[in-house]
């Protein structure tokens, strides 16, 4: 979602990164520069004048004047400003001290309540809760239908009633008594805030008394999803908000708004449609990916939560030998693929961002990589050496590749083993142009 504003922040601030010294003149045309770019982003105006009046102010401070990297110190600057803007506070949830604790979900009807809700109790299991799930939307057809199909999917029980406030009431006791220690509300929405949707969702807040209450916002809606939240923030008292479609296209301003609008922070954010896509929002994490500074603390947690314990140990021995084998490169490979989408991965680590620019990562070609790998003996796996013109047409026919595919995994399998004994001396690696070559030759296809 933030491609685009990324860039436009990232050439605003080129012409100040590198100059020993700032004048006014300088700082005013990236000023100026960051505004546009905001403003095309479907930032709030108000928003955007702030913003760029209390950069533009410290940009000219005495501290910055009297650095001796001025430039650097205004991109520091607009960091701390970006993670300010999208809240620099705790955003993590509320538990309540005696289980169950309940968090209720709110917001307009397509906003994503459903699959918010099932992502959100895969979430909290991860972490060792013990979450259900209460359909207390009966207003919208199927939508009873759809959680408890979720449900089932991930084994999370679900309850509901014949009607709303019903339905949160004995779906909380059901949940107590079947030792649930966090209950997750669907509630009804409406295509628009209504007063009818309001009655409704007072009743039910009041029958639940929930420790959370989120607001879940489309951030696709863009500035519409920040009119919203204005409205909901009237009439309900909202904790923070859940945004969903953040993998989408939109230009981000509803992510970089609506807590300075509102002042409550965005705590989770949808990146995907799988049902395990749903994270924790980190301003400061978000402002180093926006500025192209990467994110290294959400690149170990992702790969903390992907890699398998006995893989790790075995790849580290293979690493402090000096080999890495087929074996280790699929291993690696479905690790990096149960981290999320590659480009998406690899744009965490910091001074990606130039090296990615054009890259498209076709997915289902990437598949190949696993048949190819497959579709070699256990010896040819262990020593990729063996592996002469007349294995490589057999590999290219087991898995329905072609001879020039598998000599560039060949090529990338070296070109990889290289990136991790950088990696092992201590160094964060470049993408190999190699790699990059490759990978753009089979998103063209």
């Amino acid at each position: 979602m933030f491609d685009a504003l990324s860039d436009r922040l990232q050439a605003a601030l080129h012409d100040v990164r590198g100059r020993g010294r700032l004048d006014e003149d300088a700082v005013s045309r990236a000023m100026r520069e960051i505004r546009l770019a905001l403003l095309e982003a479907d930032v709030n105006f108000k928003v955007v004048k702030d913003f760029v009046e209390r950069v533009r102010a410290r940009a000219l401070g005495a501290d910055v004047t009297k650095s001796l990297t001025p430039g650097q110190e205004v991109v520091r600057i607009v960091h701390d400003e970006l993670t300010t803007l999208m809240g620099s506070g705790d955003s993590r949830l509320a538990f309540a001290s005696k289980p169950p604790t309940v968090i209720l979900l709110a917001g307009l009807q397509g906003s994503g309540k459903t699959t918010a809700a099932a992502k959100l109790a895969l979430l909290l299991r991860k972490e060792g809760h013990s979450p259900a799930l209460v359909a207390a939307d009966l207003a919208r057809p199927a939508a009873v239908e759809q959680l408890e199909q979720l449900g089932r999917e991930l084994q999370i029980p679900v309850y509901t009633d014949v009607d709303p406030v019903a339905a949160v009431t004995k779906g909380i006791q059901q949940a107590r008594s079947q030792g649930k220690d966090v209950v997750i509300l669907d509630t009804a929405g409406r295509l628009h805030v209504d007063e009818l949707l309001m009655e409704e969702l007072e009743a039910v807040r009041k029958a639940a008394k929930p420790t959370n209450v989120l607001l879940v916002l489309d951030a696709m809606t863009g500035q519409e999803a920040v009119s919203v939240a204005e409205a909901f923030h009237e009439r309900v008292a909202f904790d923070g908000v859940v945004l969903t479609k953040l993998d989408g296209d939109a230009r981000g301003g509803a992510a970089l708004s609506v807590r300075a609008v509102t002042g409550k922070p965005v705590k989770l954010a949808s990146t995907g449609e799988k049902l395990d896509q749903l994270e924790y929002f980190h301003p400061d994490r978000m402002a180093s990916r926006i500025l192209g500074m990467g994110d290294v603390l959400t690149l170990i947690e992702k790969a903390e939560e992907a890699v398998e314990e006995d893989d790790q140990a075995r790849l580290e021995q293979q690493l402090l030998a000096g080999e890495f084998t087929f074996d280790d490169f699929l291993s690696s490979y479905k690790m990096l693929r149960r981290m999320g989408p590659l480009k998406g991965v690899l744009s965490m680590i910091p001074g990606m961002s130039k090296q990615l620019q054009g890259l498209e990562v076709n997915e289902k070609d990437m598949s190949q990589v696993e048949a190819i790998v497959l579709s070699m003996t256990p010896q040819e796996r262990r020593m990729p050496h063996l592996i002469d013109g007349s294995r490589r047409k057999r590999i290219a026919a087991g898995s329905g590749t072609t001879i020039q595919q598998v000599n560039q995994l060949l090529s990338a399998r070296k070109q990889m083993q290289k990136m991790m004994k950088q990696m092992k001396k201590g160094k964060m690696p470049g993408i190999p142009q190699e790699l990059l070559n490759q990978a753009q030759q089979q998103g063209r296809r």
